[in-house]
């Protein structure tokens, strides 16, 4: 019989802050923002004496959620933190790749595609663009255009794009937890008959999702003893401006991050090394499959 578990879903924009995974998650899961209401969270839990693990809920734009929720767990004393294991977050830019172009599949083929998302800060927003470049490279659609809910360009100013570059119907494409509204007829333009995708991951598959993200870190835990936290708050360490090193400074240190479709790097499926990645810097690389990026978009189709 599994040991009861106590599951905290922590939300940043991406899911308007909780407002939008309330009533989509399992009646068990608890729904906060970090900071102060993920930290009562976890006191309240801990003196209870219940295991329990955090789930930064970001589609893979907001690394920065995943580091602010690790410091949010040290900071918590031990004594109030009890058994508390930081999870993997959600999805990553590669996973919502594929759910955008499952969701993308399901729309009309003639259609141009919107991706939509709350914005954030200039990193998280550039992520879009190079997460809407690979939904076009990789699908179907000719014109995938990027437009923000609450910035520039915005759903307006996107609609007007597409028809401007020859649409003839737009879909919008979530690439959040949050719906966004369809904006109104303008009235200085034809208006184009307007689509909305539906949210990229269906409410069955993110019950689904945040259940196996759970399954692992509580297997991590207790196999390794990894409490998650240490690498959470490295999380957001290669968000940002890009960087080079000097000759002959790179080798003594490393950075861990993830590449999505269309990396310049390739590896055997499953392998996992450090290696020089340019003369002055060493990474480590970590790969999902083709075959496991496969299984992403068919677990959501």
């Amino acid at each position: 019989m599994t040991e009861p578990v106590a599951v905290i879903a922590v939300c940043g924009h991406e899911a308007a802050y909780g407002r939008a995974l309330a009533r989509v998650v399992d009646g068990g899961v608890s729904v906060v923002s970090n900071g102060r209401e993920l930290f009562r969270s976890i006191a309240e839990h801990g003196r209870r004496g219940e295991e329990t693990v955090v789930v930064p809920m970001t589609l893979g734009r907001e690394p920065a959620l995943v580091a602010d929720t690790a410091r949010t767990l040290r900071a918590v004393p031990a004594a109030e933190r009890g058994t508390t294991v930081l999870a993997e977050p959600f999805g990553t830019a590669q996973h919502l790749v594929g759910w955008l172009r499952a969701a993308a599949g399901r729309g009309p083929e003639d259609s141009a595609l919107l991706v939509t998302a709350p914005s954030g800060d200039p990193f998280e927003d550039a992520e879009l663009y190079r997460v809407a470049a690979l939904v076009r490279r990789y699908g179907r659609h000719p014109l995938v255009e990027v437009a923000f809910s609450d910035g520039d360009p915005d759903l307006a100013e996107g609609i007007r794009r597409c028809r401007l570059l020859g649409a003839r119907r737009v879909t919008l494409l979530p690439a959040a937890f949050v719906l966004p509204e369809v904006p109104g007829p303008d009235r200085d333009a034809e208006r184009l008959p307007v689509d909305l995708a539906g949210t990229a991951v269906s409410a069955p598959a993110l019950r689904r999702v945040l259940a196996e993200r759970v399954t692992d870190a509580r297997r991590r835990l207790r196999e390794h003893g990894d409490d998650g936290v240490g690498a959470g708050l490295t999380a957001a360490d290669n968000h940002g401006h890009s960087h080079t090193h000097p000759p002959g400074e790179g080798r003594s240190h490393g950075h861990a991050h993830t590449h999505s479709p269309g990396d310049a790097h390739n590896h055997p499926p499953g392998e996992d090394h450090p290696h020089d990645n340019g003369p002055a810097t060493a990474h480590r690389h970590h790969h999902l499959s083709a075959d496991a990026a496969d299984r992403v978009v068919r677990s959501i189709a």
